[in-house]
């Protein structure tokens, strides 16, 4: 399928209230050349980075809990879900963003990150891009007790697992997050705790 063109795009905000929900009205090109008029909401809710920080001599990882709403509404009993850190970037650019919520989030302090992709999360209805990272921690680096920024209502409850038990919960459905579960899987792929 070759790429379509698109023309007269109109956008409309549909509500500006936690983020920026927008309507976009377009004419696109198919593929035999003729338009066609479409319509499309996208979630604009900034761009975002997220990291598995894990510990080789140890064999574990730092993993969260919080409520999500969302998927408490779509069936989730409680809200809760295990997660690795992450945040949107508010004007950073991704790895000092992924280091400051790494500091919030957990209370470790970590130095050395590495990006090893990025990846549109839900490229259907939501312009975010998410930057992932993996970082290497050690208890000397713990400097505070995490669970999130006061003024964000996070509440983030702070788990350390060994890593054969973090992608057991992969198979198990107590990990459900497609971020954390990329990451676990980039570890497993990547040999990072062996």
């Amino acid at each position: 399928m070759k790429n379509g063109t698109i023309k007269n795009i109109k956008k409309e905000v549909l509500s500006d209230n936690w983020y920026t929900l927008n309507k976009y009205v377009y004419d696109y090109q198919k593929e035999d050349g003729s338009w066609e008029t479409q319509e499309r909401e996208a979630y604009d809710r900034g761009n975002g980075a997220a990291i598995l920080l894990y510990n080789q001599k140890k064999g574990t990882v730092v993993l969260t809990q919080q409520f999500r709403m969302p998927t408490y509404v779509n069936g989730n009993s409680n809200g809760l879900m295990i997660e690795v850190c992450a945040g949107l970037l508010d004007g950073d650019n991704p790895e000092d963003c992924i280091k400051k919520e790494v500091e919030e989030e957990t209370g470790y302090q970590i130095e050395n990150v590495q990006k090893v992709f990025e990846s549109y999360m839900s490229p259907g209805s939501v312009t975010e891009v998410l930057h992932f990272f993996v970082g290497a921690y050690e208890e000397k680096m713990k400097i505070g007790d995490g669970g999130g920024a006061e003024d964000e209502t996070e509440n983030i409850e702070v788990l350390e697992y060994p890593f054969d038990v973090a992608m057991s919960m992969i198979k198990s459905g107590e990990i459900k997050d497609a971020k954390t579960i990329l990451l676990l899987q980039y570890a497993a792929v990547h040999k990072l705790l062996e």
